[in-house]
């Protein structure tokens, strides 16, 4: 797993597709509806990289949502 310069931990799309279970086309559209933040890596084409703490906070808002009648 990568980090940044500032020691956060980035995931590719595979790998937040893969916690969620779910295509990595579905986490594309998260981040087009603004669900999940990304940056693009540099050179052509830039590929999205997602910080896996926003990842994590999204999983245990939505597990939080699933627990609740």
């Amino acid at each position: 797993m990568a980090t940044t310069a500032d020691g956060r931990k980035i995931l590719t799309g595979g790998q937040v597709a893969q916690m969620f279970k779910v295509d990595v086309k579905t986490v594309t559209r998260w981040e087009k509806a603004g669900k999940l933040s990304s940056f693009r890596t540099l050179g052509e084409p830039g590929h999205r990289r997602f910080y896996e703490d926003e990842v994590l906070a999204l999983i245990a808002a939505t597990e939080h949502t699933r627990t609740e009648p």
